[in-house]
């Protein structure tokens, strides 16, 4: 018997993931994606956020962040980062599957009430499923 196994510990996977977890397949993280979603995507935008939208076509829909150097020091964009991820991670399950978001914050994103905050990001945040382009 392994060590692991006598801890009681279990090899983690997709299907076993809670919904209050932040899996990595949930996370976008190559450039390309990021650019993917910039050139082919759509822009909504609100107060406190700019956010990009891009069907993916796969059964989850997959987050990213861009917290530019303007809006402060690192302790103070990592502090927008955390609210944001936050935000997500609790409401992930009622943003639709199926897309590729890219969320960029607007300076005030770090001292708004978290409250606010949430409910404009999820305002901002696709509720259906895309629909399939026509390829042909």
């Amino acid at each position: 018997m392994h060590n692991a196994e006598k801890r009681g510990a279990r090899a983690s996977r997709a299907s076993e993931v809670s919904p209050l977890e932040w899996p990595r397949e949930c996370r976008l993280v190559r450039r390309a994606e990021y650019d993917a979603v910039y050139r082919e995507g759509r822009r909504r935008a609100s107060r406190e956020f700019t956010v990009f939208l891009r069907g993916n076509g796969l059964g989850v829909s997959r987050f990213g962040w861009s917290i530019k150097r303007a809006l402060g020091g690192a302790v103070r964009r990592n502090r927008i980062r955390r609210r944001m991820r936050e935000i997500v991670r609790l409401h992930r399950l009622e943003i639709a599957p199926g897309w590729d978001i890219v969320i960029h914050p607007r300076a005030t994103a770090a001292t708004a009430e978290f409250s606010t905050l949430a409910a404009e990001l999820l305002r901002l945040l696709p509720h259906e499923v895309p629909e399939e382009k026509n390829r042909g």
